[in-house]
């Protein structure tokens, strides 16, 4: 089939890969002048299977006012005269009980684990190499509270047999070793060991020239207008280069997603939730991470890739604004010199920030739409990178007569079909 992808980033790129090795006549259109320049660009470069839990979940509502009042608070809300986004919020706090977060949780291990195998498949397969690591994710607890209260997590990671360990003290040091310096700043930890860490722009900028290699081409410069329709089917994309058509086409433009589908009568509620990062130079390798260290009292996770730190963290809900807070700086800025203050060098990091495609209630959208030649893949939120190869490749399987092999079922859109659920 002639098939054709809105959206460059990583979950795009990887859509388009494996459609066309599976045989496909693969376009890909972007308003980007490359691939991954949005919210692919700085994310925190965790591969995190293991830590793909759902915002939504017990307690939130209570820790979320705690949030807002903190002065390095992982949540930061700036009302808007937007519907979309109380309507999205009404829908989040919906979800925060024990029965959905586990459910949600359930749905989203699956195609977490098996998106990490398949990336490493593409390691082995194309040699594909992106500043990678597979050295696990810590996360790092400064509060016993905080070590006590993960038995929910580590219950549903037994369901699944994702391997863990629960670590002292002395255990966080002996996997990163620079956090000796800082002992008495943490109680302990949950470590991840089969999670892996990688820059998530090199990754897809690489994989796009291998898909250029299979046939894919790549618009770019290219502004989406809107999905034109016929009937049960999509006719057409409407661009800035013109009319664009194909046998099939694939909705994976992040948070823009909703804006498409709402005209179609596709109730996708997908909203932007804005994430931060500094990307720091190494100075000192003995004092920076081996791996991902995730702060979680302040929600940051701090990473290393290659010669560099990437610290990403905050969840700002702000509408579309990709404007940078000085603020949301000094939070990353307080977890990485707090937990290795002799890693990076501050005065030559970058500052950037990205749109993180949520839902309501965490695990992606992934699959058909009422429209019989229309399949979404987007929703990924802070996993995307995680979750993006796994998705790629279910979604090739789909378009080309496959059964996935994993089961994907409850990630279709048709989970929205209640106002709140």
């Amino acid at each position: 089939m002639k098939v054709l992808i809105l959206g460059s980033g990583v979950i795009g790129v990887t859509s388009a890969y494996y459609l066309a090795r599976a045989g496909h006549d693969v376009t890909v259109v972007d308003r980007q002048p490359e691939p991954a320049l949005e919210t692919s660009f700085a994310n925190a470069g965790e591969v995190s299977p293991g830590y793909s839990s759902p915002w939504a979940g017990p307690g939130v509502p209570v820790k979320a006012v705690k949030w807002l009042l903190m002065k390095h608070g992982p949540l930061v809300i700036r009302p808007k005269l937007d519907p979309v986004m109380w309507v999205w919020l009404l829908k989040m706090l919906r979800n925060c009980t024990s029965e959905r977060y586990a459910v949600n949780k359930s749905r989203m291990i699956p195609i977490a684990e098996y998106s990490r195998d398949c990336l490493r498949d593409l390691r082995r397969d194309i040699g594909i190499q992106y500043d990678d690591r597979a050295q696990g994710t810590l996360q790092l607890f400064r509060y016993q509270a905080q070590l006590d209260g993960t038995d929910e997590d580590i219950a549903v990671l037994k369901q699944y047999g994702v391997p863990f360990e629960v670590l002292s003290r002395e255990g966080c040091i002996a996997v990163e070793p620079a956090l000796g310096g800082v002992k008495e700043k943490f109680v302990g930890g949950l470590r991840l060991p089969q999670d892996e860490t990688g820059d998530c722009h090199m990754f897809t900028q690489s994989l796009a020239k291998h898909a250029q290699a299979l046939g894919v081409r790549f618009l770019f410069n290219t502004g989406i207008d809107r999905i034109d329709t016929e009937g049960a089917r999509v006719s057409g994309v409407a661009t800035s280069a013109g009319l664009l058509q194909a046998d099939a086409y694939v909705l994976a433009l992040g948070s823009w997603s909703s804006r498409l589908a709402a005209p179609l009568g596709i109730s996708l509620p997908v909203y932007p939730v804005k994430g931060y990062s500094i990307t720091v130079p190494i100075k000192d390798a003995s004092g920076a991470p081996e791996s991902t260290v995730m702060d979680e009292s302040y929600k940051v996770a701090i990473t290393r890739l290659g010669d560099r730190i990437r610290v990403g963290g905050t969840a700002e809900i702000s509408g579309f604004s990709d404007k940078l807070y000085d603020a949301r700086r000094a939070t990353l800025d307080h977890s990485l010199t707090d937990l290795f203050p002799r890693g990076g060098d501050l005065a030559k990091a970058t500052f950037w920030s990205g749109l993180r495609p949520m839902t309501p209630d965490g695990p992606p959208v992934i699959g058909p739409t009422q429209y019989a030649n229309l399949h979404l893949n987007t929703g990924h939120g802070t996993l995307g990178w995680t979750m993006s190869c796994g998705s790629g490749r279910v979604l090739a399987d789909m378009l080309s007569g496959r059964k996935p092999e994993i089961d994907v079922s409850a990630l279709t859109v048709e989970r929205y079909k209640h106002r709140f659920g």
